[in-house]
């Protein structure tokens, strides 16, 4: 993803761990109605035992997703790289943000997550955002080398 060797990543993180909340809830109660299902007998047993199987495929899933799942910084780009086969990578340039932005709930604000607003890139559930965001703001107030004025 760096286009130049001058190009130096400050920040690769991932999102923050609530974005495993909902699939691992998801998970925990396909898994329980299969452990229900499996005290039934035969046919309902088989069932407890298909959801048992779904369940860990969902948690396993989520997983692998948010562990293939970045938010990177470079000194000219802000991205987020996700995919596990086919990776696919969503980015804004430096040089071409107005603002940035960060939007925080409740939940949010007391779990240390936000969602940040960069020009036309959206990243949800970023683990501090306002640090994320300072490094931005400190990228964009820097100098630019000589060799990027035109002559």
């Amino acid at each position: 993803m760096l286009e130049t060797r001058d190009e130096q990543v400050f920040l690769d993180a991932r999102r923050h761990g609530v974005v495993l909340a909902r699939p691992l809830l998801r998970a925990f109660v396909l898994g329980a109605l299969g452990a229900v299902g499996m005290l039934g007998g035969w046919p309902v047993s088989a069932a407890g035992v298909g959801l048992m199987v779904v369940a860990a495929l969902t948690a396993v899933g989520a997983v692998v997703r948010w562990d293939r799942t970045h938010v990177v910084l470079t000194t000219e780009k802000l991205f987020v790289v996700h995919g596990v086969l086919r990776r696919s990578a969503a980015a804004v340039r430096l040089a071409r943000i107005g603002s940035v932005e960060v939007e925080q709930s409740l939940p949010g604000r007391l779990l240390g997550y936000g969602t940040i607003v960069a020009g036309d890139l959206e990243i949800p559930c970023v683990a501090e955002p306002r640090k994320v965001v300072g490094l931005v703001e400190k990228l964009l107030r820097r100098p630019l080398p000589e060799h990027t004025f035109a002559r």
